[in-house]
């Protein structure tokens, strides 16, 4: 007999419990529908959704993917294609577009999409936001180049060098004008060495009688480039020497380069020239990017030999010190912003 009412109590209580669950279910109905779904808490604590559109995250990424669309890109086809997947940024470099005959190897398209990196990166830093950077995180799909995880905001107040930086992005521009300025001070040039250095590529000031091989390998480039005004400019070089001495001359020519000749090192060399193009517009130094020499393999190992062989170059950057009475030039026009992110559901 107990036993038979012990089965009839669980059976109450059962049927009760469920009863009670209905109820509960049937309430969370109805404060979803008058007040949406919960949201996602960023931090856990109640904070803002990172999941939600028009959330703080979504709007740091969406600034950050608009400053990447100044950063800089050899021959300006703009090669990188990015997608917003929850709370980060995927890198890819677009294959939908034509292969450049001077950069089969894609060797320019990933450097500059490496600068498109590091301009979000910036922007990132510069609204308070920390930023986790995986780059070619998938072996087997080398044209993803980078994840950008916008993780915990940092620590106020924001530093002061990212918010400067972010306000260069939009002063950066090339210009390719013989400026009339002074020779490079020591302290500006080691700014800039310190910029790439922190980027993890190098630079390398040339000497005079480097220069000399510089333009003879420039010769070799001459009628496959467009860079004929710096061209002109190196030839100059080959003239002799100046009357008054080599220092009277205010250029002074660098090679880019790394410890490693792979996507990942192309796409770090990109981050370097934008830090270095950005630090040397605050500085008020003309970087001007020169690629002729890099594009073909055989003078590409002549500039290799200025390195001593210990490393592989990437870039000619000529570094020149702007006049106060050279006018700003206008930026060169970008693709419009709209068309550079595409959500993506999938990560």
């Amino acid at each position: 007999m107990s036993t038979a009412w012990t089965v009839i109590v669980v059976v109450a209580l059962t049927l009760l419990l469920l009863a009670l669950a209905v109820r509960i279910a049937r309430r969370f109905e109805g404060h979803e529908a008058a007040h949406g779904p919960p949201s996602r808490s960023r931090t856990g604590d109640g904070g803002p959704s990172r999941d939600a559109a028009g959330s703080p995250v979504t709007e740091a990424l969406a600034k950050a993917v608009a400053a990447a669309g100044l950063a800089p890109s050899i021959h300006q086809p703009q090669p990188w294609k990015w997608r917003m997947t929850g709370d980060g940024l995927d890198l890819h470099l677009d294959s939908s577009r034509p292969v450049d005959v001077t950069d089969p190897d894609a060797r320019l398209a990933t450097l500059s999409c490496g600068a498109a990196l590091h301009h979000a990166r910036v922007s990132l830093g510069a609204q308070g936001w920390r930023a986790t950077v995986t780059r070619m995180p998938d072996v087997a799909r080398p044209e993803h180049l980078a994840r950008v995880q916008a993780d915990d905001p940092a620590p106020k107040p924001i530093e002061p060098l990212m918010v400067r930086r972010e306000q260069t992005i939009g002063l950066r521009h090339t210009d390719r004008r013989e400026l009339s300025g002074r020779r490079v001070g020591a302290d500006a040039l080691a700014a800039i060495i310190t910029a790439v250095h922190a980027q993890g590529s190098l630079l390398h000031v040339l000497y005079p009688n480097q220069v000399l091989d510089l333009a003879a390998a420039a010769d070799l480039a001459q009628g496959q480039t467009d860079e004929t005004g710096w061209l002109a400019e190196l030839a100059s070089w080959n003239a002799g020497p100046s009357p008054t001495g080599p220092h009277d001359r205010p250029a002074l020519f660098a090679i880019l380069y790394g410890r490693g000749d792979q996507p990942i090192n192309w796409l770090r060399a990109g981050e370097a020239l934008s830090a270095a193009w950005l630090t040397a517009t605050e500085i008020g130094v003309s970087l001007l990017p020169l690629s002729a020499t890099i594009e073909m393999t055989h003078t590409r190992e002549a500039i290799r030999v200025l390195l001593t062989s210990v490393g592989y170059p990437y870039l000619v950057l000529r570094l020149r010190t702007t006049d106060q009475d050279d006018a700003g030039q206008a930026r060169q026009p970008q693709l419009p912003i709209d068309q550079i992110p595409s959500p993506s559901r999938s990560a």
